[in-house]
């Protein structure tokens, strides 16, 4: 693929190859993603084309992928990383997605990569780009990444298409070159030629290497090149023989404490990752001028075979059995990195606001610990037998070396596993305690919550829908009889969330919880049962003054009918007017709480309703009164003129 095919696409820069490496020497190839929809089918050809330019060799160092993600959506990024699974699986050995400060945090917890991680065939990481350092040195990276590695992209576009373009007229040229060549073989025999044409200037460039002069210059340049490299080779080969089998052998047989506390085995740890970082550099050079030597031999005369193979094997051996020992060395402090993560590790659950996450966490805890302890004693085990094992250093020599202090202390560590693990189920048994007490403690609390909403629900209720008086004295004692149901109602709720902050409060002495408090629970808890039993107090008294209008003007109609026109005591009707002028009056006060707000009952419409029809009972009244002034007057007339018809 050239680079004219795709020039649109690649000027856009949908991905790059700046000339950094990571610490395995491998390319880093970064992929900027933007705020706008990438086009994956751009992507995916502009990723082939970058995967031609490097050489085989370099691509076997596999790459070190960096998905910039912090200007794009989650989903885009997801969607890059799989298809690098189908473009260069083999070829990438680690993606760093860089993510924004403001990370996708709901949308990741629905696709780990690293769960993902035996699918995909390399390893996906999520960084920060102020710590995109910790993976790759900040001269390898580019400015955007807070890297001081220049790139221009451009220029490297211009600079690739000039070469193509030079490498495709060089091979042009070549191939020319080649058919002059041969069409002169064919032209012309042996036999025809002069004796001097083989010393004559030829454009041919077989002619040229076949002159006899020519070939013994080039024999010996070859032979001083040969011999130069191979002196070389022995010099760097020596060079890594001679460190490993004294400084690096040396380093290894002092370094062998495992230290008597935490702070000590981690300063061996670190000791021993710098011995493991300079064996390395040291096992680099070795791979590299194993390479080379296998080229010689592939390519050598034979007189040279024997001394490369020589040194090959010497180089071989040295470096196998110091690398045995390293290894060694290192599964030793990788057991010790689990015996401390062991001892280390909080058996007892953190607390938090999720209590009964918190609970669970620790019953599951308490699940495992038999299962910690039996993988302690293997562990333990397994690193007093590497203690105990004799190993050769070099030239066969045994060296032992004395352990009995770092045994001596594991036994030690081992004996006390079983009574750490006593304390340990005593400690949660204590602390399940204490969980399910502050279960219960913040139960009570949502729940005297809930009662005072309950409560408020009730009083609304009360003020908005509570409104009715009755239509006769029978309605009015059935609606003041369901009044008292709903008060007791009321009084149960209240005293309910009485008894659930009185609980709170027992709760927090045994828990000790001294900053704690129902807070403004208990004060609201009273404002609205004195809201509320203002509001019934006033509905009782509506009631009761509806109850005796009804009852005594429903027995002024019912026994003036009966008895006759005169039948009840003016008085009586006086009592109806009073009663009947005092409730319209109460229809008209709002219900003054104690803290000196007020709230009317119902709505107006509904107050109106209910003046209308006891104007309407107190008219009926007074027209029956009249009647009887009207009855009790002509019979005092009669009276009077009785005698004087006499």
């Amino acid at each position: 693929m050239e680079a004219t095919t795709i020039l649109p696409t690649l000027k856009k820069k949908l991905a790059f190859l700046s000339g950094g490496k990571d610490r395995r020497s491998g390319l880093i190839l970064t992929i900027p993603l933007c705020t706008e929809q990438t086009s994956m089918e751009e992507l995916s050809s502009t990723l082939d084309y970058l995967l031609s330019i490097p050489s085989e060799k370099c691509k076997a160092r596999g790459f070190t992928v960096i998905v910039d993600g912090r200007k794009s959506q989650w989903n885009i990024v997801k969607t890059v990383v799989l298809m690098l699974q189908n473009v260069i699986p083999a070829e990438v050995s680690l993606v760093c997605v860089v993510k924004p400060d403001e990370f996708w945090d709901k949308k990741v917890t629905h696709f780990c990569f690293w769960k993902e991680k035996d699918r995909l065939g390399f390893e996906v990481i999520l960084v920060s780009a102020n710590k995109l350092t910790r993976y790759i040195e900040p001269c390898q990276l580019t400015d955007e990444f807070g890297g001081t590695l220049v790139y221009d992209h451009m220029d490297w576009l211009n600079k690739r298409l000039v070469f193509e373009k030079f490498t495709k007229e060089s091979t042009s040229l070549l191939d020319e070159l080649t058919v002059i060549n041969e069409n002169e073989k064919g032209s012309q025999p042996d036999k025809d030629r002069p004796a001097d044409c083989s010393f004559l200037p030829s454009f041919d460039p077989e002619t040229v290497l076949q002159n006899e002069q020519y070939t013994k210059y080039q024999e010996v340049c070859r032979q001083r090149s040969k011999r130069s490299q191979l002196d070389e080779i022995h010099t760097k080969v020596m060079q890594v023989v001679n460190w490993l089998e004294g400084p690096g052998t040396e380093q290894l047989r002092t370094q062998w404490g495992i230290g008597d506390s935490i702070r000590a085995s981690q300063a061996l740890q670190q000791k021993h990752e710098e011995i493991e970082s300079q064996h390395s550099e040291w096992f680099a050079v070795y791979v590299e001028l194993n390479q080379q030597i296998a080229g010689l031999l592939s390519a050598g005369d034979e007189e040279d075979l024997v001394d490369l193979k020589s040194l090959q094997q010497q180089l071989s051996d040295v470096c196998y059995r110091q690398a045995s020992q390293l290894e060694f060395r290192q599964n030793l402090s990788q057991q010790l990195d689990g015996l401390l993560g062991m001892l280390c590790a909080d058996v007892a659950p953190a607390d938090g606001a999720a209590i009964q996450q918190t609970l669970k966490h620790l019953e599951e805890k308490l699940k495992t610990v038999e299962g910690t302890l039996q993988g302690l004693r293997e562990k333990g085990q397994v690193l007093l037998d590497q203690i105990s094992t004799q190993t050769s250093w070099s030239y066969g020599k045994d060296v032992t070396i004395e352990n009995k202090e770092n045994i001596d202390h594991i036994h030690g560590v081992m004996e006390d596993m079983q009574l750490r693990k006593q304390r340990c189920e005593d400690m949660v048994d204590v602390r399940r305690l204490k969980m399910l007490q502050m279960v219960q403690l913040f139960k009570c609390e949502e729940d005297a919550v809930q009662a005072v909403e309950w409560l408020g629900e009730l009083l609304d209720a009360l003020l908005k829908t509570h409104v009715r008086l009755g239509d006769d004295a029978q309605e009015s004692k059935i609606l003041l009889e369901k009044h008292k149901k709903f008060v007791d109602v009321a009084q149960s709720t209240y005293d309910y969330g009485r008894q659930l902050l009185q609980a709170t409060v027992v709760l927090c002495q045994s828990l000790r919880c001294t900053t704690r408090s129902s807070g403004d629970t208990l004060p609201r808890l009273n404002r609205v049962w004195k809201q509320f039993s203002v509001t019934s107090d006033e509905r009782v008294q509506r009631l009761d003054m509806a109850s005796s209008f009804h009852t005594t003007a429903e027995k002024v109609l019912k026994e003036g009918s009966e008895q006759g026109d005169t039948g009840v005591s003016f008085e009586v009707y006086e009592e109806i007017e009073a009663i009947g002028r005092s409730l319209l009056d109460r229809l008209t006060v709002p219900v003054v709480f104690p803290d000196g707000s007020e709230q009317y009952f119902g709505s107006p419409s509904d107050m109106a309703s209910s003046a209308k029809h006891i104007r309407d009972k107190m008219k009926l009244v007074e027209v029956k009164r009249m009647q009887q002034e009207e009855v009790v007057q002509q019979q005092e007339e009669e009276v009077e003129t009785a005698p004087q018809d006499s």
